[in-house]
């Protein structure tokens, strides 16, 4: 990655986003030029940047260089249209008449602006609080919700039925509704949900922890007679309430989709996971700050057997992992075999979580994952790649670069273990991190924190099952404020590469 490859865009009828990936060689004292119409329009050393206040519906040519000193390395150029000024459905006037009042519900007002919501229109959310049941978008739409706005879910169990096909924890199965709904679980057909727009300055929220705990009191009073049967297989799951607890509505379900963007807003207190892509391609996330701090299972953003996914510009608060990638689990991940792979994930931090996970639902394979620009110092596992070994399947071709993170983890996890293993375990290999900060220390949801080896590699213990084919370059380890570990435990491993290391 020499050079400055394809350049990506969002646009709006005022504004474009570009992003691109970041070239392998780029050094701190390189800077890009964003360069529209032929003159400059600002430099910055980030991999994206916006141009607001442009003309609607107008051609623009965009390039972005690459300068080291008063050289210029490389260069790409692309030609973007933004968009037609768009009719504003404004769910707060004729004909929806919703009120934003916190305590009206608002459910059949706003789906009905989403229904009648064209390529040429906006359903707009206005100042307020919104109380909404689940929601159902459709494809060629935009939902954006205004500076304080909130299109707030409730904590009623009953609010998110009916039921739907999704996945959860790596398995197909029925799970209440999201609030947003995109697209139909489908996992052998393509795409049936296209170009949906979700943005703004506003909150999504949904009914958090009390609405997790709601699901799963009912759930397991309703499969009280099946969790009795399983006995002392229920061990296997990570929790008790595992089981039950998989039927959760997540805050943003996207199944079969493709080209949807989420962008700028405030995403926060699903019951689950806050934003999940199933078997969808071309998605993106910018710009958002995600808090799910006090829910059990509370990941962030999680691609799950889906293609070309990118997040930047986000911080997250969450309870769980900020990013999980996952491609199903043993054994329908196995049989279903969808890949997750060309993921991009930049320019985002951790303020509280667990960092950045591969796995450990990873039965399809996890492969092409590009991580660049990210701060996970303030998180419990840093960058973690997981498995367990009945898992089957591969993560392999990870490169991490001009990150930090509290600690660097490879390792099988005994944990969410139900289900047939398959015939083998799983294999992880070429992965390469370069230019990482590590802290040796992670800190847990008190703020406490804890010592910690900064590099744990243990592949598994089957003869070509090892962890092979990593490369560590350029690492310093420690910081200088704090006691860490500066440790490196190795188990399992073939060719590891660790050189360049400095310690604080």
């Amino acid at each position: 990655m020499d050079q400055i490859n394809a350049i990506n865009y969002l646009t709006t009828e005022s504004s474009i986003t570009i992003f691109w990936d970041k070239p392998e060689d780029f050094s701190d004292g390189d800077k890009y030029q964003i360069i529209l119409n032929r003159s400059l329009a600002g430099t910055d050393q980030k991999t994206h940047y916006i141009l607001t206040d442009l003309k609607s519906d107008t051609t623009y040519n965009l390039q972005v260089n690459w300068i080291r000193g008063k050289r210029q390395v490389s260069s790409n150029s692309i030609e973007i249209r933004t968009q037609s000024k768009k009719k504003v459905l404004d769910i707060s006037q004729e004909p929806y008449h919703a009120i934003g009042d916190g305590k009206t519900m608002n459910t059949r007002a706003i789906q009905r602006a989403i229904d009648d919501c064209t390529k040429d229109c906006m359903v707009y959310i206005p100042k307020g609080i919104f109380m909404t049941a689940a929601l159902k978008l459709h494809s060629n739409m935009e939902l954006y919700l205004d500076k304080d706005a909130t299109l707030q879910g409730t904590d009623n169990r009953e609010d998110y039925l009916p039921k739907i096909p999704s996945r959860f924890e790596g398995q197909e199965m029925m799970c209440y509704s999201s609030l947003l709904n995109l697209g139909e679980l489908n996992r052998n057909s393509g795409y049936n949900c296209q170009n949906v727009v979700i943005r703004g300055e506003g909150t999504i929220a949904s009914g958090g922890k009390h609405l997790a705990e709601k699901v799963i009191e009912y759930e397991t009073e309703n499969l009280k007679d099946y969790l009795d049967s399983l006995g002392d297989k229920i061990n296997e799951c990570e929790k008790p309430w595992t089981i039950p607890g998989r039927a959760r509505p997540r805050l943003i379900n996207i199944s079969n989709c493709q080209n949807i963007s989420i962008s700028g807003l405030i995403l926060k207190d699903a019951a689950s996971w806050n934003v999940h892509m199933i078997y969808s391609d071309h998605i993106v996330t910018d710009h958002c700050t995600i808090y799910s701090r006090d829910v059990w299972n509370g990941d962030g953003w999680d691609p799950d057997s889906s293609t070309n996914c990118t997040i930047f510009a986000c911080t997250f608060y969450t309870g769980d992992d900020g990013i999980a990638i996952k491609s199903g689990k043993n054994p329908e991940g196995n049989e279903i075999n969808r890949p997750c792979s060309h993921i991009r994930i930049f320019d985002c931090k951790s303020a509280c979580g667990h960092g950045i996970t591969i796995g450990s639902e990873m039965s399809g394979g996890v492969e092409d994952v590009y991580i660049w620009d990210c701060d996970m110092m303030q998180s419990r596992c840093g960058i973690e790649i997981k498995g367990t070994k009945k898992r089957g399947g591969y993560i392999r071709n990870v490169i991490v670069r001009d990150c930090s993170t509290a600690r660097i983890l490879f390792h099988s996890v005994e944990y969410n273990d139900d289900g047939i293993g398959a015939p083998v375990p799983p294999v992880f290999s070429n992965c390469t991190f370069q230019r990482i900060q590590i802290a040796g220390r992670y800190v847990k949801e008190q703020k406490e924190w804890f010592p910690c080896e900064a590099i744990e590699l243990c592949g598994f213990d089957e003869p070509g099952h090892e962890l092979r084919d990593i490369l560590f370059e350029d690492i310093r380890l420690g910081i200088p404020e704090a006691s860490q570990k500066q440790s490196i435990s190795l188990q399992y491993c073939e060719n590891v590469t660790i050189r360049n290391i400095s310690v604080k």
